[in-house]
């Protein structure tokens, strides 16, 4: 008997789900037509050019910037939770060695349900709020040394341990390297870690609040929002937007190579953004901090930006397109000395603090998120063919 369709609740939407709204949220928003966003009432731009990593996670944890006094209680006691649990870093070398080429983002899907586990995260739905937020910030604080851990175990490194005098940033990149980065490359890093901490309901915000609507632990959110911002459309295109400027070359070739790629149909890598129909303010910001440190491939950088912009307006007119937040991002962490298969990882040890914030707020509503889909198969029922 076919559907009553009438009777059904079902509304149709755009496809991706683009610009619908599914929920409030106090953590902050994009405003794509003004070029803009915010973490809670205070520019995202403005907070990375002013303040502290930790400043602004206890922002989006607490609900409001801290004085000096819990600034320094707030640093002191997520640096404490930098340090693995035995059982977890015994087992990194073996996931570093299955995950192999995938790299370290593939890897810390398994870190992260192992840390779930050794650190008994129960389900969000059976905890309280302070357990919730407990548990949020032993994973975020985990997650750089799981990410360098991993990374330098799959080159056949030692672990570098973390340590608690240095801050967010300047700690990841000396885990990564080994050594103490100098200040205005960890400040870089900073800027580029507090600048994509959250960004509206991304496919990987989107994902952790979903998971987080039916209860599951932190570990289990966390670990649905990695493999979201795995996908090259989404977290993984810093890297690519760096091979797009390799592959190019030099600035002649520019112009040829942009519209053949155009013409043929192909996606510039670190163009176009699903939300702005104007500048990204982040490549804004981090076209600045890459221009403040100057060199041949900020040079090219720019120019490479200048002819694109021109090229699609030209090729695709009426539709706004520039620069987003991976291109500038590859060139200002090729320039502090990041290797390329970690940008995407980096992005991640930013945004796992905007996941957990997400998921602290979806856990105070028990609705479970549960959208419907319109069947475009062959009509039902059919009679079911007899067994051969």
């Amino acid at each position: 008997m076919p559907i009553n369709r009438a009777a059904s609740t079902s509304v149709d939407v755009p496809r991706g789900l683009a610009g619908v709204v599914v929920t409030d949220t106090e953590l902050g928003d994009v405003r794509g037509l003004e070029g803009f966003y915010h973490y809670r009432q205070y520019s995202a731009v403005d907070l990375a050019t002013t303040r502290r990593f930790e400043d602004v996670w206890h922002l989006l944890v607490h609900g409001e910037l801290p004085d000096e006094v819990r600034r320094a209680a707030f640093t002191a006691s997520t640096a404490r939770l930098r340090r693995l649990p035995d059982d977890v870093r015994a087992a990194l070398p073996a996931i570093a060695a299955a995950t192999g080429p995938s790299g370290p983002l593939a890897g810390l899907r398994t870190a992260l349900s192992l840390l779930g586990a050794s650190l008994g995260f129960r389900p969000v739905y059976d905890i309280d709020a302070e357990r919730r937020r407990d548990d949020s910030l032993a994973a975020a604080a985990a997650v750089p040394t799981l990410l360098t851990a991993l990374y330098r175990i799959g080159r056949g490194l030692e672990p570098v341990e973390p340590r608690e005098d240095l801050g967010y940033a300047a700690n990841y990149l000396y885990m990564l390297t080994g050594s103490e980065p100098d200040a205005a490359r960890a400040r870089a890093v900073e800027q580029y870690l507090i600048s994509t901490i959250d960004h509206g309901f991304n496919a990987s915000t989107f994902t952790a609040r979903v998971i987080a609507s039916t209860g599951a632990d932190m570990a289990a959110c966390l670990v649905g929002a990695v493999g979201a911002l795995s996908g090259p459309l989404h977290g993984g295109a810093p890297s690519r937007a760096l091979d797009t400027l390799d592959a190019i070359g030099t600035p002649d070739r520019i112009d040829a190579w942009i519209r053949a790629r155009v013409l043929a149909g192909d996606r510039i890598m670190g163009f176009g953004h699903p939300v702005y129909r104007t500048e990204d303010p982040r490549s804004r910001m981090l076209r600045g901090m890459a221009q403040g440190f100057g060199g041949p491939l900020v040079d090219f950088a720019v120019e490479v930006e200048r002819q694109v912009v021109a090229i699609l307006a030209e090729l695709k007119p009426g539709r706004e397109l520039h620069t987003n937040v991976e291109f500038y991002a590859g060139v200002v962490m090729e320039l502090c000395g990041l290797p390329r298969e970690m940008f995407t990882p980096t992005f991640a040890a930013a945004r796992v603090v905007g996941w957990s914030a997400n998921i602290l707020e979806q856990a105070q509503d028990s609705k479970i998120i549960r959208p419907a889909a319109r069947y475009a198969g062959p009509p039902a029922p059919q009679p079911v063919p007899a067994a051969a």
